[in-house]
């Protein structure tokens, strides 16, 4: 999924978790923290809507043990799908 870009992640990631109201993809830094105060702010409730979000758009699964790795910014997301 060469075709994926960064800022289509992010706008992505906002769109899934229904943060467009509150967040701007331009304002998500690459490598800003998804989850914790210093970043987004996820939580375990936003990772599995994250997860469906993730299935439904490429199709893609991220195992349990590998969540926290795929999931610590949009540069790792990122990376993921493209390595998808």
């Amino acid at each position: 999924m060469a075709d994926v870009t960064l800022q289509g992640v992010k706008e992505m990631l906002l769109d899934a978790l229904n943060l467009g109201e509150d967040w701007d993809p331009d304002e998500v830094g690459d490598d800003m923290p998804l989850f914790g105060d210093e970043g987004l702010g996820l939580d375990s409730l936003d990772a599995l809507q994250l997860a469906v979000a993730l299935e439904e758009r490429y199709g893609l699964s991220v195992d349990e043990d590998k969540g926290a790795q795929v999931f610590r910014s949009a540069r790792t997301l990122h990376a993921f799908i493209s390595a998808g």
